[in-house]
């Protein structure tokens, strides 16, 4: 871990989806400006759907795994993401040096229906994601 950089933890419920784009997104778009992390209050494994849509995208997050927050309690984060609202709801205490930012995606591994409605709802939540994304990199790491 470089001291330099700053950390950015992803934070939502089960860190198998939202905080699973985000932190792909956000490794890809700052490309060694921040060292990113993703975790759940709760672990319920990689979704393979977020996988799917994100390797359509050109990103590849099928190396990320599922990780309770628990493991990162002494890294030191500049910035906490919550990505539902159960997240922040229950979301543990960070040192006050952490700039909590907090927006609330739909969970797409809640969509029923046909696979290609479900793969749909995974791809609306992936593009929300991604101008999330390049909207915090251009407000946090791009000043000018």
């Amino acid at each position: 871990m470089d001291a330099a950089k700053p950390n950015i933890l992803v934070l939502c419920t089960g860190n198998s989806c939202r905080s699973q784009l985000l932190h792909g997104y956000l490794h890809q778009l700052l490309d060694g400006q921040a060292t990113v992390y993703s975790a759940g209050v709760e672990t319920h494994g990689l979704n393979p759907r977020a996988v799917q849509v994100m390797a359509e995208d050109g990103v590849d997050i099928a190396h990320h795994t599922s990780n309770h927050v628990d493991e990162y309690a002494a890294v030191p984060f500049a910035y906490v993401l919550t990505v539902c609202d159960h997240a922040q709801e229950v979301c543990p205490v960070f040192p006050a040096s952490a700039q909590k930012l907090h927006h609330n995606f739909p969970d797409p591994a809640k969509a029923t229906g046909t696979e290609e409605h479900i793969i749909e709802q995974f791809r609306a939540v992936r593009d929300q994601v991604k101008t999330y994304a390049h909207d915090f990199v251009r407000a946090q790491f791009q000043r000018t």
